[in-house]
């Protein structure tokens, strides 16, 4: 049956060899279990809710990519697009969380659509490269400062908008302890190792922190304060449309460039470049973004950690099944996930921002007209506390840069509208 299903051996694998592959994925992903539940619980969600629908919708993600794709990319409520729901959606524009939610349902359905369509290629390809670059750099700096203000190293100043915190506080400590272990682990070539950072500043809460250990594993908790929660009246609000664009147009390309990464690396591309069967990967995608929404979690999307697994043999879909039937497995250790304190997350925040960021090096940066607007991406993210504002204004500035200089050739149709509908969203707002 797996031989027919996923192709074992025309793709040169084995059964041992995927389920290897697939538990060093889930491990490299793991921590995403422990971070997004805590980061919608300041939304107002639901710990113990979000946490089965984090798990219950990465798994039907991973299950349907492996199933229906055959590729060994698994998928989970991504970062950056949490903190877009919780920190912007919930927290700046002051809509509820199950308005987000719905947000989310609907960026969903619009992406299934696209992809359906096949016009996915059209509206990656009218997206400067640049703007992909400083947006999922911008992100990263956002992830960045809710690290440092989580673990209390950065704080609120009447004087300088921000200043340092107590550096020698026990969160700042463990905040930076758990960061520098996650360094010298992937140095050395651990895949576990941010969750072992996780775990190991937990327990030193634990220890010494003043965390309640709760225990380890125990039934799932209740689904319900969460499931079929989204408000989707409130989401077709016309408010909301730059709010569910933001969400496709993050998870848009944040997928897109997943997939190739990963197909890069376990060679998938065909002899043109392309990678086959993507239609089948986007609709997995979609599919589990829909679900997530239902089930009470931010985008589900695919996630660039599946590189781990391919590295280490995956190639083909069973991978991705292994990761999510690991992530069923993981309903059951509740207990842990909700004694995680916010300390001994911030330092996987600050190396999932690292990550982010290093994209810039592909910016051209002799070209000012193409690193201006990335810039003012990355800028204007942390510092207005808005992925969306920033994704506005580095439309802006990349469309009003390119037309003064004389270089509006470099304009796509694509730009010129999302330019047009920020500044319109700007002036009447």
């Amino acid at each position: 049956m797996l031989e027919k299903l996923f192709k074992l051996k025309q793709n040169q694998t084995s059964l041992k060899q995927e389920v290897i592959a697939g538990f060093t994925t889930f491990l490299t992903m793991a921590y995403i279990l422990f971070v997004n539940p805590m980061m919608l619980a300041d939304a107002g969600m639901d710990h113990g809710a979000v946490f089965v629908a984090t798990c219950l919708a990465a798994a039907i993600g991973c299950i349907v990519m492996g199933v229906v794709a055959n590729y060994p990319i698994a998928l989970a409520p991504g970062m950056g697009l949490n903190a877009f729901f919780t920190y912007t959606v919930v927290g700046e524009m002051g809509y509820s969380w199950e308005t987000a939610l719905g947000a989310v349902f609907l960026s969903g359905i619009c992406f299934m659509a696209l992809s359906l369509a096949r016009i996915r290629e059209w509206i990656v390809n009218s997206i400067p490269m640049s703007l992909r670059l400083g947006i999922a750099a911008g992100i990263g700096l956002f992830l960045a400062l809710l690290a440092l203000q989580s673990s209390g190293i950065v704080v609120a100043s009447p004087a300088t908008l921000v200043t340092m915190g107590d550096i020698t506080s026990f969160p700042a400590l463990m905040a930076t302890l758990g960061f520098f272990i996650i360094i010298a682990l992937v140095q050395r070539g651990f895949k576990s190792a941010v969750i072992i950072s996780i775990l190991s500043i937990t327990a030193l809460g634990v220890i010494f922190g003043g965390v309640e250990y709760k225990g380890l594993v125990s039934t799932p908790p209740s689904i319900a304060p969460t499931f079929m929660a989204m408000d989707l009246s409130g989401a077709l609000e016309i408010s909301m449309l730059s709010v569910v664009f933001a969400f496709l147009f993050v998870d848009l390309f944040d997928t897109s460039g997943t997939l190739v990464a990963v197909a890069q690396r376990g060679g998938f591309l065909d002899d043109k470049g392309r990678l086959p069967r993507l239609n089948r990967a986007l609709m997995a995608d979609s599919t589990a973004t829909i679900a997530g929404a239902v089930l009470g979690t931010s985008t589900t999307t695919s996630y660039i950690e599946s590189t781990a697994g391919v590295s280490a043999g995956g190639r083909t879909g069973l991978t991705a099944v292994v990761v999510g039937l690991l992530f069923l497995a993981a309903l059951f250790i509740s207990p842990l996930a909700g004694m995680v304190p916010a300390y001994a997350t911030a330092g996987t925040l600050f190396y999932v921002a690292i990550l982010m960021m290093s994209g810039l090096v592909h910016v051209e940066w002799e070209d000012l007209t193409e690193a201006a607007p990335v810039v003012v991406v990355c800028i204007l993210m942390p510092l207005t506390y808005s992925i969306a504002t920033g994704i506005a204004f580095g439309f802006i500035s990349y469309a009003a840069i390119k037309l003064m200089s004389g270089r509006y050739r470099d304009l796509t149709a694509g730009v010129v509208v999302l330019a047009a509908l920020f500044v319109a969203k700007f002036a009447f707002a």
